[in-house]
């Protein structure tokens, strides 16, 4: 019988309350308790709870607390990035974050879904799907990214946006839905 983590990492429904999830989710509060209380005067400590929390912290990225994530360990951020003041990441799948990508305060990157039809929904199953956005991206604040969604390198997402498709490269976006109404050289 397939366990409900492994149901919920091959992206099925599952339900968040079985006892190996809710450890998981126990040991990302833990870590995330650790980073939001770091230290400004201690970058190095900081950094080390930032890199206990998520899965992949690259080479001169910066996090500014607080920071907020279901499980950490399904985030990987590449090199110089930065995130700004009260990020969500709901990484129940995995949030793929390229190089030099640029988020501002307020954003929402949510992979958690939950079925639109009444009864599963009061029995508690929901999912997820994975979320990729591209090298050298800009995400304006206060910018929703929503599940399943990919964004191409290089592209602006203006503030306020919410991203419930796929976005190609080299292009602002705005809106809700966000579309590009600019291309990028």
């Amino acid at each position: 019988m397939t366990s409900m983590r492994e149901r919920m990492l091959a992206g099925e429904l599952y339900q968040a309350d079985d006892p190996e999830i809710l450890a998981e989710l126990n040991r990302a509060a833990v870590a995330m308790e650790r980073f939001n209380g770091s230290r400004a005067d201690d970058p190095d400590g900081r950094l080390a709870a930032l890199r206990e929390l998520l899965g992949e912290v690259g080479e001169g990225t910066w996090i500014r607390p607080p920071f907020y994530c279901d499980y950490g360990s399904r985030t990987t951020i590449g090199p110089r990035g930065f995130v700004n003041f009260n990020a969500v990441f709901l990484d129940v799948a995995p949030i793929t974050i390229g190089a030099d990508v640029q988020i501002g305060p307020n954003v929402q990157l949510l992979t958690a879904t939950h079925p639109v039809e009444p009864g599963p929904r009061r029995d508690k199953w929901e999912a997820a799907s994975p979320i990729t956005i591209g090298d050298n991206v800009w995400l304006g604040g206060g910018v929703i990214v929503l599940a399943g969604v990919t964004i191409g390198d290089n592209t602006v997402v203006g503030a306020g946006a919410v991203v419930t498709r796929d976005l190609p490269p080299n292009v602002v976006a705005v809106g809700n839905p966000a579309r590009p109404v600019r291309t990028l050289d």
